[in-house]
């Protein structure tokens, strides 16, 4: 079961693939995670992400796919995964999509976490103050949501077409949210 969570920055895609790690016992591959950790390490993929995240860019298609792909090669035995930050373009879905269908483990479902732009602003900057994280500036927080809007919400239509997308509102408690996601998990599973 592969599960793609799809959300603005600050829309709470981590804090709910977490979660559905837990509960339905899958695999968690978050880009933003594997290049922090990357970042931190100073490892040559690192340095290269980390000129693009700090200008709010998206990192290049190629580096982050096969990036992607050698951590699934880690665990060929995952029941699923949770993918979290990725696709972010048309051009990483189609490549994503054509290796997944490869494999037989297409996407089953993509959950869109709906959050307003005045929500996911209060939101990232109290998380860069929390956690020191350059990427959370407001200047860096506003060229991300623009990111967003020109690149990646087109990806919402690519997999509306293949008629996999549940909408969340994404305001709320956490537990509320999880639980419309679970609700959306269970009804596609049967």
């Amino acid at each position: 079961m592969n599960i793609v969570i799809f959300g603005p920055p600050g829309s709470g895609k981590g804090t709910h693939s977490i979660k559905l790690v837990e509960r339905y016992n899958l695999m968690h591959l978050s880009t933003g995670d594997i290049f922090r950790n990357q970042i931190q390490n100073q490892t040559d993929l690192g340095k290269r992400a980390k000129a693009y995240m700090e200008l709010g860019q998206l990192v290049p298609d190629e580096l982050v796919i096969d990036m992607l792909f050698s951590e699934m090669l880690l665990h060929k035995n995952a029941k699923g995964f949770v993918f979290d930050g990725f696709p972010r373009t048309i051009v990483q879905a189609e490549k994503f999509d054509e290796m997944l269908q490869e494999k037989g483990m297409p996407v089953k479902l993509v959950i869109s976490l709906e959050v307003t732009e005045e929500e996911l602003i209060t939101r990232l900057v109290k998380r860069g103050i929390e956690s020191g994280r350059v990427d959370d500036s407001e200047e860096v927080i506003v060229k991300r949501l623009e990111v967003y809007k020109e690149q990646t919400s087109p990806l919402l239509d690519y997999y509306s077409r293949k008629n996999i997308v549940k909408h969340i509102h994404g305001i709320g408690s956490v537990e509320e949210i999880f639980n419309a996601i679970c609700r959306q998990i269970d009804e596609s599973l049967n």
